[in-house]
């Protein structure tokens, strides 16, 4: 009898199990942590694997890179780099016109700033992204550090990637914003929106922020996520370039033009694009 209750066991776990093998993997990356103390805390004490990207001179930084990573998040650095906009800056916002030894300081400095980071993706950047001469000093002073870049793409002609492939830096690319629009309602849209995306394409990063209105859609909308989503780490939907093949390079791309059609798509919407 005890042999056939373990027997039955085992088959009830191997059909929980086989389900998720084939679910679409989505990422949910939260940028600006280091500023509000309060939401910050509640998106690190949620029972899901959500990334938090930590602005390198918030007055919380160090703290909340701790925080998260004792819960078992996945911390990465949220590096400022120029917008094309005039918005205020951050101290050390990255521009194309810096030197290679400048860029590296700062880089340098914003690892020290950020414990247990094992990643960096760009705070605004739509001028610092968009000059391929200025990422490839941006993926020359990562590469020592086995650090990944997640490209935010707060522009279609971003060239992160590009210079993340000329130097060996392992890469990944945000498909969904969440809350350009600071309303419930939109924000749950554009969940769903990011929910389809992976369902199509097997997987999909959205990225939103530690807003009052994302926190609690997100407290809402995550419990009840369809059977066929998983929600993963950043980390395990990173490109590694030297597992890369010619199939992969031509998915990349295929994707790269789906993913400009969507941002089209989205900003007739919207008729808003972020920096």
């Amino acid at each position: 009898m005890k042999q056939l209750i373990l027997f039955v066991r085992v088959i009830l776990v191997f059909l929980m199990i086989i389900p998720l093998a084939d679910a679409a993997k989505l990422a949910l990356v939260i940028d600006d942590f280091g500023y509000r103390e309060h939401n910050e805390e509640q998106l690190i004490l949620m029972p899901y694997p959500i990334t938090i990207a930590v602005l390198p001179h918030s007055p919380n930084a160090a703290h909340m890179a701790t925080l998260a990573h004792q819960n078992d998040k996945d911390v990465i650095i949220h590096l400022p780099m120029a917008p094309m906009g005039k918005q205020p800056l951050e101290i050390d916002t990255l521009f194309p016109s810096m030197s290679e030894l400048e860029i590296k300081r700062i880089i340098d400095e914003s690892v020290e700033k950020v414990p247990y980071a094992i990643g960096v993706n760009n705070h605004m950047g739509s001028l610092m992204t968009s000059d391929l001469a200025g990422m490839r000093k941006v993926m020359s002073s990562l590469s020592p550090y086995s650090l990944f870049f997640l490209d935010s793409r707060t522009i279609a002609r971003s060239q992160a990637i590009i210079a993340a492939q000329e130097y060996r830096v392992a890469y990944a690319t945000r498909n969904v914003f969440l809350d350009d629009s600071q309303d419930e309602q939109s924000i749950a849209h554009q969940l769903d929106i990011a929910i389809r995306f992976a369902q199509k394409h097997g997987s999909a990063i959205a990225i939103g922020h530690p807003y009052n209105a994302t926190v609690k859609v997100l407290k809402e909308k995550l419990i009840q996520l369809p059977d066929d989503i998983e929600l993963v780490n950043v980390s395990s939907l990173v490109l590694a370039p030297e597992k890369i093949t010619l199939g992969d390079l031509a998915e990349q791309y295929k994707r790269e033009i789906e993913q400009k059609v969507f941002d089209y798509m989205l900003l007739k919407q919207t008729n808003k694009k972020p920096d």
